[in-house]
């Protein structure tokens, strides 16, 4: 009646199409997960507050870290990227982003943290705008699935100010 190679790929077929049905319906069921991750950033120390030979102004500071964010782990979740940011208006910019400090988080029980650090990136601005500037720090991440597209959020924490003078 019907080739081996007929039934084979019929067979074959079928079954990646019920993978692929099952991975949409997977997908699809993430969506009614309500994450609520909690973030908050306490700036201990300015360290050093200067200006560069070159113009620019360069800031470290010691930060204490910590965020709950087991709620972004659902089953479908591989792991969390997690950044955070100061964020900052200049005249020629409406947003000046510098990534502070960043970690990837492997499991649901890595979640919640806390870290005491100091930046691990370098906070430099491309002139001397830093001094007295208002800046919010804001927790990014970024949930990567084990199938689906990958899902971004953020927690914007205002109320920063650098030094009026250098140090």
């Amino acid at each position: 009646m019907h080739s081996f190679g007929y039934r084979a790929n019929a067979l074959l077929t079928f079954a990646i199409t019920i993978l692929a049905v099952m991975c949409g319906m997977a997908s699809f069921s993430d969506n009614f997960n309500s994450p609520t991750p909690s973030a908050q950033v306490q700036v201990l120390n300015i360290n050093w507050f200067q200006k560069q030979p070159n113009g620019n102004d360069e800031v470290s500071m010691t930060l204490n870290i910590s965020a709950d964010l087991q709620s972004l782990f659902t089953w479908n979740t591989k792991q969390v990227f997690v950044f955070l940011a100061a964020e900052y208006e200049t005249p020629k910019n409406a947003l000046n982003q510098i990534s502070l400090w960043d970690g990837i988080i492997p499991s649901k029980e890595h979640a919640k943290f806390w870290i005491h650090t100091s930046n691990k990136y370098r906070f430099i601005d491309q002139g001397s705008n830093l001094r007295g500037k208002e800046y919010n720090l804001t927790m990014h991440w970024h949930v990567m699935p084990k199938t689906g597209k990958m899902f971004a959020d953020k927690i914007v924490m205002p109320g920063y100010r650098l030094p009026e003078e250098y140090r």
